[in-house]
């Protein structure tokens, strides 16, 4: 979620390489591209065929674990790569049978899988070290990726799934677009600049706005439900989905890099994409399953 904070550049700054880079130091017209490429096959897919939305995320979660994986690995955290991604896409995709019963039952296996495997992934004869980091740090991967991401599949079996799973999507990219419109246009105070420096709050206020007003329509028009709802869900995505990208942020301060990917021009990775997603989509299926 790129909110800016606006500051003009000192008087002797360099010119920018190039006019296409954003202030958030992206190739914007890449990323435009992308993101309209990405979002137009989405709504087709979701509107015409449905069920192929669980194969495209079940990819997606796929190539974001691998990314988060390499890139701890990077950092001489060992993650078990094979049992996170095999059991990774098992928590995903046993939604689709066995709704809940199914994720809970796939996460506390590969949660039990991944420990031992760490435990004995140097042999018999030879203690495992950082033990409690390394399998700490995957069952929050697990957590974090897999797991949350299967709320996309339960919202999607819901009566009229495919219409909730795209007003959840058009509401994180309103929170999107509003945050990065203010925080570029108005930006002037940080919101958390040890973690993000430019994230502002007139940024979240955009996004507040923009997220408010898409879940009014969005509600009212796809769902044809009481517009108070849209209120209450736009509210709440803003606020996932700004903590999202807060966290993964952190992530990446803490190891260093920029992006968790290249995938995607404009964008980095696929993790980078779905970091407001994932708790979106937890928050999206908990609202509306419970007020719809």
């Amino acid at each position: 979620m790129p909110d800016q904070i606006a500051a003009a550049p000192p008087a002797d700054a360099p010119a920018p390489a190039a006019a296409s880079t954003s202030r958030a130091g992206r190739n914007l017209p890449a990323a435009l591209a992308v993101g309209l490429g990405l979002g137009l096959s989405l709504i087709a897919i979701l509107l015409f065929v449905p069920k192929v939305f669980i194969g495209v995320v079940g990819v997606a979660v796929g190539v974001a674990t691998w990314e988060v994986a390499k890139r701890l690995r990077e950092a001489d955290v060992l993650v078990p790569r094979i049992p996170l991604l095999v059991g990774g896409q098992a928590v995903f995709w046993l939604g689709w049978p066995w709704g809940a019963r199914g994720v809970v039952g796939a996460f506390a296996a590969t949660a039990l899988v991944c420990m031992v495997w760490r435990l004995f992934d140097h042999g018999l004869s030879q203690a495992p070290k950082n033990f409690l980091r390394d399998t700490s740090i995957t069952i929050f991967t697990l957590s974090w990726i897999p797991l949350l991401a299967s709320f996309s599949t339960l919202l999607l079996l819901e009566p009229d799934g495919n219409l909730r799973v795209l007003t959840f999507m058009i509401l994180v990219v309103c929170s999107d677009v509003g945050g990065y419109v203010a925080g570029v246009l108005f930006g002037r105070h940080p919101m958390v600049p040890a973690i993000s420096p430019k994230k502002s709050w007139e940024g979240f206020c955009g996004s507040l706005v923009f997220s408010v007003i898409g879940g009014l329509l969005t509600v009212t028009l796809l769902l044809d439900a009481n517009s108070m709802i849209g209120v209450v869900l736009g509210v709440g995505l803003v606020l996932v989905a700004t903590l999202g990208d807060l966290i993964e942020s952190q992530i990446k301060r803490e190891l260093g890099i920029k992006d968790m990917g290249t995938l995607l021009p404009g964008h980095g990775g696929i993790m980078d994409r779905l970091d407001s997603m994932l708790p979106s989509a937890f928050v999206s299926w908990l609202v509306l399953s419970a007020l719809l």
